[in-house]
């Protein structure tokens, strides 16, 4: 099991409380599925105590209401990692100065970087590297309709 911490417990970061949780491989898989629009899949996570990665879906698909639960509610790791996947520097160093490297290599990825995709292959886990692959399909998706004029508005 690899996971962004090493044991469920909540820490606080420069004064913002951080909820670390271990997710099993087949719920990072699960989170893939769900964020790909299976709704029986995000509804299973969300009754059984992993709302945060169905916020961190609408998140991803640009949802301001989800950004602010995921700072709100521990999970400022998630935003930025969400952040950091969409180019902010200042994200990315947040992660790194806070030890979130999985997250970090995750966002650089989904961003472009070719060395993160063989860092992931090299020091991750399937279950991650196929959930990286699903963030990046959809936040490519993302941009190419924020691109075309004819799909002016459309998020997903």
């Amino acid at each position: 099991m690899f996971s962004f911490f090493k044991k469920n417990k909540i820490t606080k970061v420069e004064g913002v409380k951080i909820i670390n949780k271990i997710y099993p491989a087949k719920i990072i898989l699960a989170w893939a599925k769900s964020l790909e629009g299976n709704i029986e899949i995000a509804q299973y996570l969300k009754e059984n105590n992993y709302e945060e990665l169905v916020f961190s879906n609408a998140a991803i698909y640009l949802k301001q209401e989800a950004r602010d639960w995921l700072m709100k509610n521990g999970f400022p790791h998630l935003m930025a990692f969400i952040h950091a996947s969409e180019g902010d520097q200042k994200a990315s160093d947040w992660l790194l100065k806070n030890n979130f490297e999985l997250l970090y290599q995750m966002a650089l990825a989904i961003d472009g970087e070719n060395e993160s995709w063989l860092w992931l292959k090299k020091y991750s886990t399937p279950d991650f590297f196929i959930l990286t692959q699903s963030i990046k399909k959809v936040k490519d998706s993302i941009e190419e309709n924020h691109n075309d004029i004819h799909s002016f508005g459309k998020d997903s």
